[in-house]
């Protein structure tokens, strides 16, 4: 497909629908640039700390105890175990700085990017996308298994604490709530329609909206 102006589309999806797989489809539908890893290993390098210190701080927040094992002084009485490298940076830190990061690749032509609120940070972006992603549990259950290898409850367990953390991560930095559909152009049920169908529809989307012009 053929672009005549750069757009941006942000994608929020929760865990087990995909998103990151229609992501990356849709940017090679479209030729345009996919950021996700590419978003950790920038905002590596200017925290000066390691990607696997990132990833899995990616859309969460620090428990109060860890938050507060931070701070530069020890409450007497209280035991504070050692602060290993990953606590060197606090959760505003982080979002400012892969915000910033969002911002500069938003800016330098069309691109989809995943996750870590989009949505919000590019708001007033002129032509950009938001969607939104979201499943039934049983659809998601399916795929996580496949993909991690994970059984019995352990997918769910994976879901139930994905969900919560992407909730309260939007809540502290957007004021908004992670699932409310108001807050994108468009949500889709990925178990209605399947990942493939999907991606269709969304590059049927993209042809209709003013945000994007594509031939």
């Amino acid at each position: 497909m053929e672009q005549t102006k750069s757009f941006v589309i942000t994608i929020s999806r929760q865990l087990g629908c995909g998103g990151a797989y229609i992501g990356q489809q849709l940017a090679k539908n479209l030729n345009i640039f996919f950021a996700d890893r590419e978003i950790i290993s920038k905002a590596a390098k200017e925290l000066s700390t390691l990607e696997e210190n990132l990833e899995s701080r990616e859309e969460k927040k620090l428990s109060f105890w860890q938050s507060f094992s931070k701070t530069p002084y020890q409450a007497q009485g209280v035991y504070m175990a050692p602060v290993s490298p990953i606590l060197e940076f606090t959760d505003n830190e982080l979002f400012s700085v892969e915000s910033d990061i969002i911002k500069r690749i938003a800016s330098e032509g069309s691109a989809i990017i995943i996750g870590r609120c989009g949505f919000d940070v590019l708001r007033k972006h002129p032509n950009h996308v938001s969607i939104f992603m979201y499943a039934d549990k049983e659809f998601r259950n399916d795929r996580i298994q496949m993909l991690y290898k994970v059984f019995n409850d352990g997918a769910e367990k994976m879901i139930e604490k994905s969900d919560k953390d992407r909730a309260a991560y939007c809540k502290t930095f957007t004021g908004k709530e992670w699932a409310d559909a108001r807050n994108y152009d468009i949500s889709i049920n990925i178990s209605k329609l399947g990942i493939e169908k999907t991606i269709e529809y969304i590059l049927n989307y993209l042809k209709l909206t003013p945000a994007v012009d594509i031939k």
